[in-house]
């Protein structure tokens, strides 16, 4: 006889998406998994501060008629799945119940397939649809970049008022901004010389540069690849096309698919010639590892390159742990606050922001675990926008309270919501980078 626990107390796991079994969108059986899964939360209610999600679901039950869930109509539940960010902390963080607890709860990959249902059914805005063409949308804005950044500057009211009004994307949503040329234009620039007289001499990288560091923010590119450099790795900058998280964002899970078998063919390539693979933000690296092999569970690829793939934080402490950094680093003046993403915290392998830039020597380095609230198209869109503001203000003032001169985070989208939500008044300025950015200046690159 099985013995039953209460709470789970070992690590946890989970179950593949089966997107493609009838069973999937089948609305009684969804619906009857939505109030399973509900009830459970409700008995619980652990989860009542991380995000809108958890509140509306209570107050949703509290207000009903008998203040049960039974007496909860189905049509309210939109109102819990449009406030959920996917950001998986939930899941990874809170809830006792998630497997291999029997009562088997995943409360975002839920979200995620009522979320399907209601694409299947033509409910999902349109905007945020044609917003998770990352690709498309910036080879657009990239064949004249300084237009673009131009009319998406929120104090640009010309272009911002009709914007919102046309699109629902915030008219005061900080947007990413593009660059003349991409990370892997100008890694072409850089020099390649290795420092063969590093402890870490002999291991390869392969950059998987992600659409972001391409497109809007190839300094994080740059450094990672000179702090590698510099410690002896040899540097393979790689672009064959985004991971597909905001396509998941949008349950498209066929483009997610299609995505994950273009850029792994190509990363297995270079797996096969003796690379790691290295991602440089939060949520290429959790597709990559995790959410690729639980939507296409079949494809060897795809699982060669789960256990063949590093977040940059991760292996830069797996080589200060292992040979052991090149020397040289200096301290950084005001401190370090760490932010550790969402989407970081999600890949279960601990703070490795956090424990990368502990090497700084004499270097105050504290950590805030709180979810900024961004969350995609979660943190510009009109409709969330207040929610977003209101869960990343309680994380900018613990991050205020640390009283450090820079704040980093591996994932950009949160970085810059915080970025504007820690200099929003005439205060000294906290700067926002990506933890490797740090090394980078440590090392004086």
């Amino acid at each position: 006889m099985t013995e039953k626990k209460e709470g789970s107390l070992s690590a946890p796991t989970r179950d593949i998406v089966d997107w493609m079994s009838p069973d999937y969108l089948n609305e009684d059986s969804l619906d009857a998994e939505m109030r399973r899964q509900f009830e459970v939360c409700h008995s619980c209610r652990r989860c009542f501060n991380l995000c809108e999600s958890f509140p509306t679901l209570f107050d949703l039950i509290d207000e009903s008629k008998d203040e049960s869930l039974e007496s909860v109509n189905s049509k309210d539940f939109p109102k819990v799945v449009d406030k959920c960010t996917l950001c998986d902390m939930c899941f990874m963080t809170k809830c006792p119940y998630v497997p291999p607890h029997e009562f088997n709860i995943d409360f975002p990959h839920l979200m995620l397939r009522y979320r399907t249902l209601q694409k299947k059914k033509g409910q999902l805005s349109k905007i945020p649809q044609e917003l998770a063409k990352i690709d498309r949308n910036a080879k657009i804005a990239g064949a004249a970049p300084s237009i673009a950044n131009w009319g998406s500057n929120k104090k640009n009211t010309l272009i911002r008022k009709p914007l919102e009004a046309l699109t629902g994307i915030d008219k005061s949503a900080e947007l990413p901004k593009f660059e003349k040329k991409t990370y892997i234009q100008q890694s072409k620039e850089i020099s390649k010389v290795i420092n063969k007289d590093a402890p870490a001499f002999g291991r390869k990288v392969a950059i998987y540069s992600t659409c972001y560091v391409n497109y809007n923010n190839t300094a994080v590119g740059i450094a990672a690849e000179k702090v590698l450099l510099h410690n002896g790795v040899e540097v393979m900058p790689v672009y064959p096309g985004c991971c597909g998280m905001p396509y998941l964002e949008q349950s498209q899970h066929e483009k997610v698919i299609k995505q994950s078998e273009l850029v792994s063919n190509e990363l297995c390539k270079l797996i096969d010639m003796g690379y790691d693979i290295v991602t440089l933000t939060a949520s290429c690296g959790l597709m990559l590892k995790f959410e690729w092999p639980l939507l296409n569970p079949h494809n060897k690829q795809i699982k060669k390159l789960s256990n063949n793939t590093y977040d940059i934080d991760q292996y830069v402490s797996d080589i200060s742990k292992k040979e052991g950094l090149t020397t040289g680093l200096s301290y950084i003046d005001g401190g370090i606050t760490v932010h550790n993403a969402c989407h970081a915290r999600a890949q279960n392998m601990g703070n490795k922001a956090l424990e990368m830039l502990k090497n700084l020597p004499d270097t105050k380095v504290d950590a805030v675990e709180r979810c900024a609230g961004h969350g995609g198209t979660f943190g510009v869109m009109k409709e969330t926008r207040n929610a977003a503001v209101k869960y990343g203000r309680t994380t900018a003032r613990q991050i205020k309270n640390k009283k450090t001169k820079f704040v980093v985070s591996d994932c950009p989208l949160a970085s810059k919501h915080l970025d504007g939500l820690l200099n929003e008044k005439d205060e000294e300025e906290i700067i926002s980078m990506h933890p490797i950015e740090i090394l980078s200046k440590s090392y004086n690159l």
